[in-house]
């Protein structure tokens, strides 16, 4: 073989060396990224887990919030006469009480824990049976004016009490917009500041209810409820109705046929409970107050979720509550209201 042949062939082999090793360079050179990438995200994860924290629980709505809600709860009466809607403060409740007061006009005890609103009223007159369902839960009582039993035990000490006969134009304020007594509102800044001033205590362990799981449903037979109607009497102003959401998986509250909203944000009312209780109504003096028993237990109706399930309601340690089969039916985690009528007659489906 001939020189120049031989120099050819050595050419042409040093070049497709050179081509090897230029491959497996890129080779190498692809891998290590993906491997300090990997490396990467494996690091972050590890990281993401080591620093993330559970969420803590608001023990009367089961639902998640971003720190140990340690308030005190607070009870507001809310005004339910039609001169008095819509209210303000309603959409921040996590628990709502509606009971008849005198005639057929309902009032609310709103309690407030894990979100307080700015405005709350208007504020109404207290009566005995709403001091003790805001004794069940320790909480601060705000309201103006009361019957002469709810009197009693608030100057006996039975529950701590802001009033609005002591606190009207400083605490309490007078809206332009109504005329008393249905104009009467407190800011939760002045709630405060009336309970630092009576030296009332703004801290509390507030025990949980027993709620759904995620993905849990309600251990018991229902059926479909998107809606129920209940009449306290034949005036269209005292008829209530709760309208089953899907969207937003509650119950939308009608007054009067009129979808009830909050007066500042107009935010819906809505509950994911709807507890509807019947028990024993008594008139007591030529007023038309009424004793009302919340202790007794008795028949009920749960509405959640769209469906309704008979239950039998209990007073566990104050708090009204629905049973079945000797165990407490949990609750949906969200907003209750709890309706208290003479006769489950006057609701319908």
């Amino acid at each position: 073989m001939s020189s120049n042949k031989l120099v050819l062939i050595g050419t042409v082999f040093m070049l497709l060396l050179a081509g090897c090793q230029s491959g497996n360079s890129d080779v190498d050179t692809a891998k290590k990224p993906k491997e300090s990438n990997e490396q990467v995200v494996k690091e972050e994860e590890k990281v993401g887990t080591e620093v993330s924290e559970p969420l803590e629980t608001a023990p009367l709505t089961g639902e998640a919030v971003e720190r140990k809600v340690e308030a005190r709860p607070v009870a507001v009466m809310i005004n339910n006469d039609a001169k008095a809607r819509p209210q303000s403060g309603l959409h921040k409740a996590d628990i709502v009480y509606e009971v008849l007061a005198e005639g057929d006009i309902t009032r609310f005890l709103a309690i407030f824990h894990s979100e307080m609103p700015e405005t709350a009223g208007p504020v109404r007159s207290a009566r005995d049976y709403f001091v003790d369902l805001t004794k069940a839960y320790d909480a601060l009582y705000v309201f103006h004016g009361w019957s002469p039993e709810a009197k009693n035990k608030i100057e006996n000490k039975e529950v701590d009490g802001i009033n609005g006969l002591t606190y009207d134009g400083s605490l309490f304020k007078r809206a332009s917009f109504r005329k008393a007594p249905h104009n009467s509102y407190i800011t939760s800044e002045n709630i405060k500041k009336g309970a630092e001033q009576l030296n009332y205590s703004l801290q509390a362990h507030v025990p949980s209810f027993t709620f759904l799981k995620e993905g849990q449903t309600t251990p018991l037979d229902g059926t479909a409820a998107e809606q129920v109607k209940i009449e306290y009497s034949s005036r269209m102003t005292t008829h209530v109705d709760y309208k089953y959401d899907p969207i937003q998986q509650a119950y939308v509250r009608y007054s009067a046929g009129e979808k009830l909203t909050d007066l500042e944000t107009e935010e819906d009312i809505v509950a994911h409970n709807v507890f509807i209780i019947e028990t024993s109504h008594t008139v007591i003096d030529d007023q038309g107050r009424k004793e009302i028993d919340i202790t007794s237990g008795g028949n009920g109706v749960l509405m959640q979720n769209g469906e309704r399930f008979e239950v039998e309601w209990k007073s566990a340690e104050g708090k009204l509550l629905p049973y079945a089969n000797g165990k407490q039916v949990p609750l949906a985690p969200g907003k209750t209201w709890i309706q208290i009528v003479p006769d489950l007659k006057i609701v319908s489906y």
